[in-house]
């Protein structure tokens, strides 16, 4: 085992035994991107459609900063014009299979596709006053509704492409379940005409231009194009550059450096597999060089991106929607998520911790990692999310505080030649940042779909009460029931659609039991994002594994290892949610904070092990202690506090002290 004194150390020189190093022959990252995230498989060679492309996200662009500044439409002109440029976008960017990506240009089905989709959600602009005024008592006219239908069917189409087909099953279904309410079989009712249902869908700002869209149009795609900033000027690199510096010279310290860089590029992120693949790239190599095992240092990276959308300020973009469904403020709700977001990462560091420890992996030399003082004369950079985090707290605007946020790191960006933007790279700035927000748009117009239809049946209360009657009553049964409802429901979902249908269908039922809405709401959060390294659907593990060279599943189910700890803590905060805040005393908070950081730390010691020479017995301890440490109940905890001790006591004194020094336990890093 790796003893750690605090100075700098070699790496472990003993490679990995149990799967061969491939990093020579592992795929680019770029085509790790392409094999699991549906988000980067567009056209690279659009010829001369590249114009139209850029003249097109450069408006979406433009109308997005020019509606920030002087304010926003009426929220179904707002949508309609943000979903049509999207979708116009998404049909000459992405190709109907992934493997025509390579094809040169845009086929004519494709550009007939984006005139239809401008076109369509043209009409719904201007014939507004007609649609949502004398159409809902006349009723809509035959041309109405093929328009409607045209609009479900090209949206539906686009989020295949770009997102993929499990949101749009799911969109089907919900559609199928409006029409054919008194066939159900199970929780029927009275139906819609195929008419009311598709121009209700359309016209109305409940469903595809409900909440999901009314937010991506104002503060979801501000906060995506300041994330493109932010990469674009290299500004984001000098997290990656901090981490490193803090972390890299303790045991296991790449590993942990890649958790602490993944989660600060993650905050600004909207997708768990897009980071994985980004800071991955970097991370994962250095880790299999530092002597991590392949699927180990894929599954950190993995489970280190999926965590990003779970820390505050931007959360995947979900955050904002969460604001509007919750009609809590949202800059209470991101503080709210400060304790939850780091005992998620309290329990991978501490995974990741015992894995190099158990394993002997050392820090790296003082040489190969980024100067701390040079760092320091660079912490401006860190400007753009001091403002951001600084206007929501002072009670600003979301929207107003990524405006604010883009323009200073425009502004820092100015003073290094390695963070400047040429005349030309700012101009591309623009059709990037539209680039980035086609899946997240296509998304939210398809999980408005899925959240309208919810609504207008009555299915979330339907459910509801038929997982109460499925768990006999047992409140924590329903936890269960209701955690694995997310994980399934959130497979292969973008954080914002994904949140936008667990919030749907899942939320009401804890709401209906008396559990707190923000808590109810974080908790489905919570699972809706972890299902991205829940196996078997893992996506963030899978291109870590990628990258790696590793087994896919093998790194899918250490992912898994990584985060269970924090599996457990959205149960806490169900539980007793003075850990969200509510309600909270300063007394009842400390316990509940200490125990819940004793106990993740204990489990994850107990998962992962914590010593070559570990046993099952001293890990089962932890196990059981850590269990009982986090369970909100003060007697319980107490007493997996003395198991925790025992444990520690019997490893720390019950061997002789040349043992103890042999097997490296005098200091752990």
């Amino acid at each position: 085992m790796a003893q750690d004194t605090g100075e700098p150390e070699p790496p472990a020189a003993t490679p990995s035994t149990e799967e061969p190093d491939r990093t020579d022959t592992s795929t680019s990252a770029e085509e790790q991107a392409r094999a699991y995230d549906r988000e980067s498989r567009y056209r690279t060679r659009l010829g001369a459609w590249k114009w139209v492309v850029a003249v097109l996200g450069t408006g979406l662009t433009l109308f997005q900063l020019y509606t920030a500044l002087f304010g926003t439409f009426s929220s179904v002109i707002q949508g309609a014009v943000h979903v049509g440029m999207a979708l116009s976008l998404v049909y000459l960017l992405y190709p109907a299979k992934k493997e025509w990506a390579s094809r040169p240009g845009v086929p004519l089905y494709d550009v007939v596709l984006c005139a239809l989709a401008l076109l369509a959600n043209g009409y719904v602009v201007v014939e507004y006053e007609r649609l949502t005024t004398q159409a809902v008592v006349l009723g809509f006219t035959p041309f109405d509704v093929v328009v409607a239908t045209a609009a479900i069917v090209l949206i539906l189409e686009a989020t295949r492409r770009c997102v993929g087909l499990p949101i749009v099953v799911i969109a089907l279904a919900a559609l199928a379940y409006g029409y054919y309410g008194p066939a159900m079989p199970i929780f029927p009712h009275p139906g819609f005409s195929f008419d009311s249902l598709v121009a209700e869908s359309v016209y109305s700002s409940t469903s595809v231009f409900g909440t999901p869209v009314q937010v991506s149009s104002t503060f979801i795609f501000l906060f995506l194009f300041f994330g493109v900033v932010l990469v674009k000027t290299n500004i984001g690199q000098f997290f990656n550059d901090l981490a490193f510096g803090l972390t890299g010279r303790y045991t296991g310290g790449t590993a942990k450096a890649a958790v602490v860089a993944s989660g600060l590029q993650g905050m600004v992120s909207g997708s768990s597999v897009a980071n994985t693949v980004a800071s991955g790239s970097f991370t994962i190599p250095m880790m299999k060089r530092a002597g991590f095992r392949p699927h180990v240092a894929g599954a950190t990276e993995a489970t280190a991106s999926t965590g990003g959308q779970l820390v505050p300020p931007v959360m995947g973009a979900a955050v904002f929607i969460m604001a509007e469904y919750t009609g809590t403020p949202y800059n209470e709700l991101i503080l709210f998520a400060i304790v939850p977001a780091l005992l998620y990462y309290l329990g991978v560091f501490s995974g990741v911790h015992f894995e190099a420890l158990r394993t002997g992996v050392l820090g790296s030399p003082k040489d190969q990692l980024p100067q701390l003082r040079g760092l320091l004369g660079r912490a401006y950079l860190l400007a753009p999310l001091v403002v951001i985090i600084g206007l929501l707290l002072a009670g600003r605007s979301p929207a107003n505080a990524a405006l604010f946020g883009i323009v200073t790191a425009l502004l820092v960006s100015l003073v290094r030649a390695d963070t400047r933007l040429s005349p030309a790279r700012f101009a591309q700035l623009f059709e990037a940042g539209a680039r980035a927000a086609l899946p997240v748009i296509a998304a939210c117009a398809s999980a408005g779909i899925i959240a309208g239809t919810v609504t207008r049946t009555g299915l979330g209360g339907k459910l509801a009460g038929g997982i109460v009657d499925l768990a006999g009553g047992s409140f924590f049964l329903i936890l269960l029931f209701t955690m694995v409802a997310c994980l399934v429901l959130g497979m292969g979902l973008p954080t914002t659609a994904n949140y936008v249908v667990t919030a749907t269908v899942a939320a009401p039922i804890l709401v209906q039991l008396g559990v707190p809405l923000v808590a109810a709401h974080f908790f489905v959060f919570f699972f809706g994002i972890v299902a991205d390294i829940t196996p078997p659907v893992c996506l963030a593990a899978y291109a870590g594994a990628g990258i790696a060279g590793a087994n896919p599943m093998r790194t899918g189910v250490t992912a898994l290892k990584f985060a269970a700890p924090a599996f457990l803590v959205p149960y806490v905060f169900v539980l007793e949610p003075q850990l969200l805040l509510q309600d909270a005393t300063v007394g009842g908070f400390t316990v509940t904070l200490v125990t819940a950081v004793v106990g993740i730390v204990a489990v994850a010691a107990g998962l992962v092990g914590f010593a070559p020479d570990d046993g099952p017995v001293p890990r089962g301890a932890l196990l059981v202690g850590g269990l009982a440490a986090i369970y909100p109940n003060l007697w319980v905890s107490l007493a997996g506090l003395v198991v925790i001790a025992a444990v520690f006591v019997t490893r720390r004194w019950g061997r002789p002290r040349d043992e103890k020094v042999a097997a490296g336990e005098a200091v752990t890093g």
